[in-house]
């Protein structure tokens, strides 16, 4: 649906397609409301799709003495394991300690025990220094006492959002991206009564009508509505991550430890193919409508970390695939140190525009729930919220047998795509259903998702709806032809848009994604290149000119 003919009366409007707003649309949808989401970007361009990938209680939390925060993510955990196999999935951890670490082994182990409390079963289990190096063999065994192993749980942040969403529509909700909020509006009383959309590509402005808005736009939320606490603001704080090949850090499970340059816990994480390292924790005053990317500073820490911990798989940069950074919105009064500050959410409310930001993604739905609480007022008076409904359509997972795929393969397709797996095999060649390497995704799924689910750009396919562009060597610059060939019939792009396309992906990928070093290898690269077109312009002159000359010449003999 493009703005041209979108309806003009909407029950509820909100403002932001990452996970807080993708819950918002979802839990609105069930209660029956005419409800419109709009993003100025893509959905989960920001934060939602560059986050650590974890569905955690957040044991650093319970250090810090928040246990009701704890206690809520460990329950919201528990639940989206069960209604989301195959998109949330249990995931092991090992936490090594140290002499002299603080924490240290008894602080760990009743941290432990809580979370165990809290779940509501005994997941963790210490184990003595021999018996650890044997379950992480290339560890550092220098002043090595033993190690935890407990569970928590991972998911796919991006699909995550974009079950929510799909499942909304699917239900009769609408959802734009790339439509930007350009100005709430308000009546004489100050009361919200609609907003003004933008298509940000075609600049198409249509004006719709709402007595209720939520503003779900996490670090962007104040450029929509000051904060009522004089004293509290947003902090955007920068999270970066390393992504590295399966085979420089031989992990199959979630691993933690304390850095040694500060202290902080840095995770290790096998997802999707390939292994995660973050994260880090810092302010971010850089413009926000710029893409965040890692700093050369931020690499250091993580090398020093993981080459620290496993000193004997000599880990360099040249094993690295790609990078990326996220913007954490924290509501403070900016006096901690970063990795101090709270993850709670908070939820204003003025006249029918509802702000909500902050939180954990973990924690969406208790974010999504408070927010419509707060809106309720706003809201047609007979749509409820029914808080034990599930957060996903049950889906009925019943793999046709006949198409070679593994039960794990299955049980992946379903918990990212609902009911549309069978779609997405039925539809499939024979060799679309082979997994791209390095990853665990099919080639079959990226031409159903660029039918289906607004595609606008090559970054939105390769990034956000499957993850090729974390993944795989450069971005997957590799596989962009067969990716083409798969895509063309069902994305409207001639061969110049195709073009333009890729160009703009790789050098987005390279702004974005590439290590510090080697973006400044592609900027020169780019310099390069365009100075030898300007001399093969200029080659080409100087040669029209001389056959000028020469036939003048001629000419004139004759």
């Amino acid at each position: 649906m493009s703005l041209r003919n979108l309806p003009k009366i909407w029950d509820l409007i909100i403002i932001g397609g990452g996970i807080t707003g993708a819950g918002i649309f979802r839990e609105a949808s069930r209660m029956g409301l005419n409800v419109l989401l709009v993003d100025q970007k893509d959905f989960a361009w920001g934060t939602s799709s560059r986050s650590s990938k974890l569905v955690h209680g957040g044991l650093r939390y319970l250090k810090e003495g928040h246990f009701l925060m704890t206690k809520t993510a460990v329950a919201e955990r528990e639940r989206l394991l069960k209604e989301a196999p195959g998109l949330v999935e249990s995931l092991g951890f090992l936490l090594p300690i140290y002499e002299a670490q603080s924490p240290g082994r008894r602080t760990m182990q009743v941290g432990l025990s809580l979370y165990d409390i809290m779940a509501r079963e005994r997941q963790h289990h210490y184990y003595d220094a021999e018996e650890f190096s044997q379950m992480v063999p290339h560890i550092n065994p220098n002043g090595l006492k033993g190690g935890f192993h407990f569970l928590d749980a991972q998911v796919d942040d991006s699909r995550l959002v974009l079950r929510l969403i799909n499942e909304a529509v699917a239900s009769g909700a609408c959802a734009l991206n790339y439509t930007a909020v350009r100005h709430i509006d308000r009546n004489d009383e100050g009361h919200v009564v609609g907003v003004e959309l933008e298509d940000v590509e075609t600049h198409e402005i249509k004006n719709v009508f709402s007595p209720a808005v939520i503003n779900a736009t996490g670090s962007w939320a104040e450029k929509l509505h000051p904060s009522p606490e004089p004293q509290r603001h947003l902090r955007p704080l920068r999270g970066s991550h390393l992504v590295f090949s399966a085979a420089a850090i031989p992990l199959t499970e979630g691993f933690s430890f304390m850095h040694p340059l500060d202290n902080r816990a840095v995770f290790v994480i096998p997802w999707e193919g390939a292994i995660l390292v973050g994260t880090t924790d810092l302010d971010h005053p850089q413009d926000l409508a710029i893409e965040p990317n890692i700093t050369e500073a931020e690499v250091t820490y993580l090398m020093e970390g993981i080459q620290a911990i496993f000193p004997s798989l000599n880990i360099s940069l040249a094993d690295c695939l790609c990078a990326f950074a996220g913007i954490r919105p924290v509501f403070s009064e900016g006096k901690l140190k970063p990795s101090d500050e709270s993850r709670e959410h908070v939820v204003w409310v003025d006249h029918g525009l509802v702000t909500v930001t902050g939180g954990k993604l973990t924690t969406f739905r208790r974010l999504a729930l408070d927010a419509l609480k707060a809106a309720k007022s706003f809201l047609p008076p007979d749509k409820m919220i029914d808080r034990k409904a599930p957060v996903f359509n049950e889906v009925q997972q019943l793999p046709a047998l006949e198409y070679g795929l593994s039960p794990e393969t299955w049980r992946r397709l379903y918990g990212r795509y609902g009911s549309a797996a069978d779609t997405i095999v039925k539809t499939a060649k024979a060799d679309d259903l082979a997994t791209i390497a390095g990853t665990h995704t099919l080639w079959a799924e990226l031409p159903y998702v660029a039918q289906n689910e607004q595609i606008r750009h090559l970054g939105d396919l390769l990034l956000r709806r499957v993850r090729i562009g974390l993944l795989t060597p450069h971005g997957g610059k590799a596989y962009l032809k067969r990716i083409r060939k798969l895509c063309k019939k069902v994305l409207p792009w001639d061969r110049r848009r195709w073009k333009e396309e890729i160009d703009t992906y790789l050098s987005q990928w390279n702004h974005a994604h590439a290590l510090p070093v080697r973006r400044a290898e592609g900027l020169a690269t780019r310099k390069f290149i365009s100075f030898k077109a300007l001399g093969a312009v200029l080659s080409s002159i100087y040669y029209k000119i001389g056959s000028a000359r020469r036939r003048r010449k001629t000419a004139g003999n004759a």
